[in-house]
């Protein structure tokens, strides 16, 4: 009995041999080669040495939490999809599996079709996957090669080859106008315009006329007729940022854009046609926006067809050093000074620094750095921003008494801090993440009991464990 795919390598990650063998079993009579491991360690050490396609992982295991290891499992080489299994299903378990990237999300104990199923569905979207059909996609400055940064790029690969709407959402400073940019250059449309819409810059008395365009004396000062941004971005992308502050009285119009593909100019009378595809981008939850009345449900769901979450700095540690490689050296060559070094002690501190404004300050701290080093040709801590450096070093102290302040001290004053609102959310979301840490720590790696000594509900628990992923989380 075989699934008719060529023989697969299935790894099992399950402390419990019963569950382990069982699937085992499924696995050899598909005619597939089955390999078990009793702990993550153990499955993360089998996965850097031999290629599988697929991996069942069992949430709750005596070194972690399989949940957490989701975005190394998929970092993999191989690249393998990945099938969850637990003792105990929960919604919001199966919620973080499916956004963690995982194929499906199984209930101890499974049949043997429960197991199957998705063994053969699995196999078959990998054979039948051809990854960019063979064209090289073009990053335009997208740095990274992070679990998350390569999810995102597939997502942009499938978004490319398509006109469906795509909707990017993240923190400010994240990117999103650039994913929406590489969207449209790797697109047919990569030859026509790309247009931006700044929605928060979009006066509500003119919304109107400046998306849709206004005929000539259709209101005091319309001397001539004048084409809208839909209309400038027919053949190519219309791209609207940060489209929750788009006005709920123009949320409807829109809509029947984006289904019509066709617009009314202010004061015009006849109907204009625009064959423009849709990038939308957000910082905001539009999901929340909905249920608070703020935002249009049935806009939403056209928007998301394809959704790219782009990741903050904290998120994707491992690539800073790229990052800051390809911006030291595009800044050198845009001051016009020669190509820079850097010490040890300077990448400790941009890999131990939190980024609360992501790639944006990120790329400030640099310009500043360059700055004061002048003709010198290695870069040290002393060259980034005073404020980043006391952030690191508060850092190494944890918990610490503040101490007196020196009489007649003059304390530093930050050069090109970030907003107040980033900080305050940097702080919360660090104070959030300790807590966590500390919370499961305390109740022996037992969600269960940690969620009840939290006094949170299960959602919101698993809602911030999902957002912080605290490394000794069991």
């Amino acid at each position: 009995m075989t699934s008719g795919n060529p023989a697969a390598a299935v790894l099992i990650i399950d402390d419990d041999k019963v569950i382990s063998d069982w699937i085992t079993n499924v696995v050899t009579q598909l005619g597939h080669r089955a390999v078990s491991a009793p702990l993550l360690r153990d499955g993360l050490k089998r996965l850097q040495s031999e290629p599988f396609d697929i991996v069942f992982v069992d949430v709750h295991l005596p070194d972690g939490d399989g949940l957490q290891i989701l975005p190394k499992i998929k970092a993999a080489r191989s690249s393998p999809e990945t099938i969850v299994i637990t003792a105990l299903g929960h919604p919001d378990e199966a919620e973080l599996a499916i956004r963690g990237g995982a194929w499906d999300y199984l209930e101890k104990p499974a049949s043997f079709d429960a197991i199957k199923f998705p063994i053969i569905r699995a196999l078959e979207y990998r054979s039948e996957r051809k990854p960019g059909n063979g064209k090289v996609l073009k990053r335009n400055g997208i740095i990274g090669d992070s679990a998350k940064i390569v999810s995102c790029l597939e997502l942009v690969a499938q978004a490319a080859d398509s006109d469906v709407n795509v909707l990017i959402t993240g923190e400010t400073g994240t990117g999103k106008e650039l994913f929406a940019k590489v969207v449209h250059a790797n697109s047919r449309r990569a030859k026509k315009n790309f247009v931006v819409v700044d929605c928060t810059a979009l006066p509500e008395t003119l919304v109107e006329s400046v998306l849709f365009g206004h005929a000539r004396g259709a209101f005091t000062g319309a001397e001539t007729s004048e084409l809208g941004l839909v209309k400038q971005a027919d053949g190519g992308t219309l791209f609207l940022d940060e489209i929750g502050e788009l006005p709920l009285s123009i949320q409807k119009k829109f809509l029947r854009v984006v289904q019509e593909h066709r617009f009314r100019p202010v004061g015009g009378r006849r109907e204009m046609a625009s064959d423009f595809r849709l990038v939308a981008a957000t910082n905001r939850s539009l999901e929340i926006m909905v249920e608070e009345g703020r935002f249009r449900e049935d806009l939403l769901f056209r928007l998301r067809t394809i959704v790219i979450d782009s990741p903050p700095l904290r998120e994707i540690v491992g690539d800073i050093p790229k990052l800051t490689t390809f911006y030291i050296k595009d800044l050198c060559e845009r001051f016009g000074i020669v190509a820079k070094g850097a010490s040890p002690e300077f990448w400790q501190i941009m890999s131990a620094y939190p980024w609360p404004g992501n790639v944006r300050e990120l790329i400030q701290a640099l310009e500043k750095a360059l700055i004061s080093a002048k003709e010198e040709p290695i870069l040290f801590p002393k060259h980034l921003p005073t404020y980043i450096r006391i952030c690191v070093a508060r850092s190494a102290f944890p918990g610490r008494p503040l101490s007196p302040e020196t009489p007649g001290q003059v304390p530093s004053v930050p050069a090109a801090p970030p907003k107040l609102k980033e900080i305050r959310q940097a702080t919360v979301a660090e104070a959030e993440r300790r807590y966590l840490k500390d919370l499961i720590a305390y109740a022996g790696g037992d969600k269960n009991k940690a969620c009840q000594i939290s006094g949170l509900s299960r959602s919101r628990f698993y809602t911030l464990l999902k957002r912080y992923r605290p490394d000794d989380a069991r």
